[in-house]
């Protein structure tokens, strides 16, 4: 057996075992319901990652609820579609911009409530697949909400409903009632580098 056979012979041994262990993790996972996923850290791509999901559930023909929280005084491109060709998504911003643009708490606090009392219903609306609460840890992390109502909301929604949450931190309670907690980090960000930010990718 020459190097390239051995080699081949190798890949095909690794990959027969990895399949196994993936096949019993499949096999193992047998209870079927709705996900809790958390998307934070400092890194790009985190609202990004929670629409990718809006179009896969799309895809499949179901209900969405889009919350976004600060963001609202830019158009993103993710907002001009979603608007113009998804009727089945319910979404909703808050549009006050970002809070250090704003610069006023209490003004910032009464969006916050407002916007949650979008929210809110759809987490308790089993007819929504999935619901996406795009920066909704700042509401949090400023303590613009009350964090039990938020935590009790998110863990007694309907059971095949899933929800994704993004935005840096957002503490330690909410990690842990989530399934899926990813932290995304940042390694380089061209804007860091003087690259403006650039529409269809930025926003």
């Amino acid at each position: 057996m020459n190097n390239t056979d051995k080699r081949a012979a190798k890949h095909k041994k690794a990959m027969a075992k990895q399949k196994a262990s993936v096949d019993a993790a499949v096999e193992a996972a047998d209870r079927e319901r709705g996900v809790a996923i958390l998307l934070t850290g400092n890194g790009k791509g985190k609202s990004s990652s929670a629409f990718g999901m809006v179009m896969r559930a799309l895809g499949y023909g179901f209900k969405v609820g889009v919350i976004q929280f600060i963001k609202g005084e830019q158009l993103s491109g993710e907002e001009i579609y979603l608007r113009e060709h998804c009727p089945q998504v319910d979404f909703y911003q808050m549009g006050t911009g970002f809070t250090w643009d704003t610069q006023d708490r209490s003004g910032d606090i009464a969006a916050a409530k407002a916007t949650w009392a979008k929210a809110k219903p759809m987490l308790e609306n089993a007819e929504y697949h999935l619901v996406v609460l795009d920066e909704l840890t700042y509401m949090l992390a400023y303590d613009y909400l009350p964090e039990d109502e938020i935590l009790a909301a998110l863990s007694g929604r309907p059971e095949a409903q899933s929800v994704v949450v993004t935005g840096r931190g957002g503490g330690s309670a909410l990690r842990e009632i989530m399934d899926t907690v990813s932290d995304v980090h940042e390694i380089k960000h061209a804007f860091k580098a003087g690259i403006k930010a650039r529409a269809g990718v930025d926003y």
